[in-house]
């Protein structure tokens, strides 16, 4: 093992042990906020109106191409738990 791999693997072991549960919560809150942020602007697609459209209008061009992935995620069929069966907070 040279010298490179092995510092390589440190700094990958340290990362794991000290930030990746911040790396992956900070994700998993941003993508709450954009879902909720996309359910205010967009709801009226499924069946919620929360704003006037008109300022869904305005966006529109911007999120086109995260629309389809959105509704795919806030329609997806959960449970209770889903959002935090993998945390071990405490443990």
């Amino acid at each position: 093992m040279d010298r490179g791999s092995w510092s390589r693997a440190v700094r990958e072991f340290l990362y794991g042990m000290t930030s990746y549960e911040f790396a992956q919560q900070a994700a998993e809150s941003r993508a709450a906020i954009e879902s909720l942020f996309m359910l205010a602007i967009f709801g009226d697609m499924l069946g919620v109106p929360v704003l006037p459209p008109y300022y869904g209008l305005r966006i529109l061009p911007f999120v086109v191409p995260h629309l389809e992935g959105w509704k795919r995620r806030v329609l997806r069929e959960r449970t209770l738990g889903d959002d935090h069966e993998h945390h071990l907070h405490g443990v």
